[in-house]
């Protein structure tokens, strides 16, 4: 199948999946995970109507963005990666919305390298529902402060909440990390936050995701095929 074809179908999957639980899929964004991908994959899926973009390494992403922004491709890129500060001008340069902030640091560091001219960069903080100590992500208890502390920094959007669970088969326990996010969210703007997005569920666990209230369901196998 080709890319527009195996798109249409994840377009189906979020749309059932939404009509499932009562939601209206409009409401729910796909992001294309296109990191290892070259430019013509993410060309093909533009040109079937895909504009949001997710990569996971710096160097790589920055140079499609750039590419391809030359090439006169409206984009909106996202940075779904783990991100070290040295790394952080590149991003605040490139990207449109970082999925991946569990440190204070980080998120000062793309404030202070945000263009002023820019729209302020969109950020979800990356939480560690499933307690995996090989897995990046705050831990639960410790977002509210990092929430906060975000929420202070100029020219940062705090936007929502992002997790990558352990990869399982089990839906009920799809769902309980997935609900785990989302009420850490609700439990946000409890507190005065506005956050309107939930980064979770990928290709084998979107259903779950958006049975829980995912905004952004990540894909990148079930539209590009196997990491090359």
């Amino acid at each position: 199948m080709s890319i527009s074809d195996n798109l249409q179908a994840i377009r189906h999957r979020i749309a059932d999946a939404a009509r499932a639980c009562g939601r209206d899929p409009a409401d729910i964004l796909l992001l294309a995970v296109s990191k290892t991908k070259p430019d013509a994959d993410i060309i093909a899926a533009y040109a079937a109507g895909q504009t949001a973009f997710g990569e996971n390494y710096v160097q790589e992403g920055c140079d499609k963005a750039q590419r391809l922004e030359e090439a006169g491709l409206a984009l909106d890129w996202h940075f779904i990666g783990p991100l070290q500060s040295n790394k952080t001008r590149q991003v605040a340069t490139w990207f449109d919305w970082v999925h991946s902030v569990d440190r204070e640091k980080i998120a000062a560091r793309l404030s202070e390298q945000r263009d002023p001219h820019r729209p302020p960069l969109n950020l979800c903080i990356q939480v560690n529902v499933s307690g995996e100590t090989s897995k990046s992500g705050v831990a639960p208890d410790e977002v509210a402060a990092l929430a906060d502390a975000i929420a202070a920094l100029p020219r940062l959007a705090l936007r929502g909440l992002m997790a990558i669970p352990e990869p399982t088969d089990d839906v009920a326990l799809q769902r309980r990390r997935f609900a785990h996010l989302r009420q850490l969210k609700d439990d946000l703007n409890a507190r005065g936050h506005r956050l309107d997005t939930l980064s979770m569920g990928m290709s084998q666990d979107l259903e779950a995701a958006i049975a829980e209230g995912a905004t952004i369901v990540r894909v990148g196998t079930a539209l590009f095929g196997a990491r090359s």
